[in-house]
């Protein structure tokens, strides 16, 4: 298997996209339309469209986690959030500085 390690590609369908709509423009976040925008589009146009068929039997504590846990285990890729807690503990449900501590050290 090779590794780019200086490049990450997220793996994507259209449940994630519009999940990602719906969070990212939360009043809360206070993200700009515009930006939230250019971050959709351009997980779009660098990301990998993935599905997972069927969908897990898995119980989730949140039914919209669903689809990034299925295209994760699908793609064997990682599963990175700050909501760690919604998922079964699984080694490829990771948090933000897990992930980015993994990366650096598989950069160096």
């Amino acid at each position: 298997m090779c590794v780019n390690v200086e490049v990450i590609i997220p793996f994507y369908n259209d449940a994630i996209i519009g999940e990602y709509w719906r969070v990212l423009q939360r009043p809360k976040f206070g993200f700009p339309p515009l930006r939230v925008s250019r971050l959709i589009d351009d997980i779009m146009r660098d990301g990998i469209p993935a599905e997972a068929k069927p969908a897990s039997a898995i119980p989730l504590s949140d039914e919209d986690d669903r689809q990034f846990y299925d295209v994760a285990k699908a793609t064997c890729a990682f599963l990175v959030t700050g909501n760690a807690r919604h998922f079964p503990c699984e080694s490829f449900v990771v948090s933000l500085a897990g992930f980015l501590l993994m990366h650096q050290q598989v950069a160096m």
